[in-house]
């Protein structure tokens, strides 16, 4: 009986999903496998075994002591080391291939409201730029599972995938999952404005211009209570010590 090989295209997709559901809920009867599995005509089961190929590669599971499964394929390693680094063309053409595979439009797949875009090369652009902040938010929640790094809240609406390097500040690694923390939306601001910084040991570090307020409870409440606090760590995608250097440097007030 012939065995029904995986594509690269059907590789692509199981990698996306790698990147967007948490590694400890990766199973069989995880709603989103049930769904992809159908549309790119394998086994819920099979897509299963085929993302657990892709964390024997991840050197971060390794370092937890967390083992993907052994029986990868060369095709395994190769879309790996393709788009591993490659962000961004994995966000984009992993999402297009869902499309494709169902029979739709990248708009129609993520439900994207395109009434206001406009037309021609604007218009792909900004459908492309949709997808790929699709794309890192669901791999840094994911990450995260869904929770802020600091304080702990779980509450998806309220919750940012926040950039390290600001997203205008470096093409090349903004849809870097290592480029990404998760943080609620207060947190989000502080850290975007600069009054909050994360150091390389994964510290909070608050701003001198926030502890020159520390008679304000409310300041005492969402951010002094966490000086030197170190945040929830992520299962995946381990914030990039560099990006957290750049961003102590360049973004915080000290």
């Amino acid at each position: 009986m012939a065995i029904n090989k995986w594509t690269k295209n059907q590789a692509i997709v199981a990698l996306n999903l790698y990147c967007k559901i948490p590694f400890n809920r990766v199973t069989s009867t995880h709603p989103e496998i049930i769904r992809i599995a159908k549309i790119i005509g394998r086994s819920a089961n099979s897509l299963k075994m085929k993302i657990g190929n892709f964390g024997s590669f991840d050197p971060e599971l390794k370092r937890r002591g967390i083992v993907g499964l052994s029986n990868t394929s060369k095709l395994d390693e190769e879309v790996w080391s393709e788009f591993n680094n490659n962000w961004e063309s994995l966000a984009f053409e992993s999402e297009k291939l869902i499309a494709d595979f169902s029979n739709t439009t990248i708009e129609q797949s993520l439900e994207l409201d395109v009434a206001d875009f406009p037309q021609g090369k604007e218009r792909d652009s900004v459908i492309k730029a949709r997808v790929n902040q699709a794309f890192f938010r669901s791999a840094i929640l994911s990450s995260y599972n869904s929770k802020c790094c600091i304080t702990g809240l779980s509450i998806p609406s309220l919750l940012v995938a926040s950039h390290i390097i600001p997203w205008s500040m470096n093409h090349k690694e903004r849809l870097n999952p290592r480029n990404g923390l998760c943080l609620n939306s207060i947190h989000d601001a502080a850290f975007d404005k600069g009054f909050i910084t994360i150091t390389p040991d994964y510290k909070i570090r608050v701003s001198k211009y926030l502890q020159d307020l520390n008679a304000e409870v409310a300041v005492n409440d969402f951010f002094l209570k966490h000086n030197n606090q170190k945040i929830n760590l992520p299962d995946r995608f381990l914030p990039e010590i560099e990006f957290l250097d750049f961003h102590a440097e360049k973004i915080f007030k000290h």
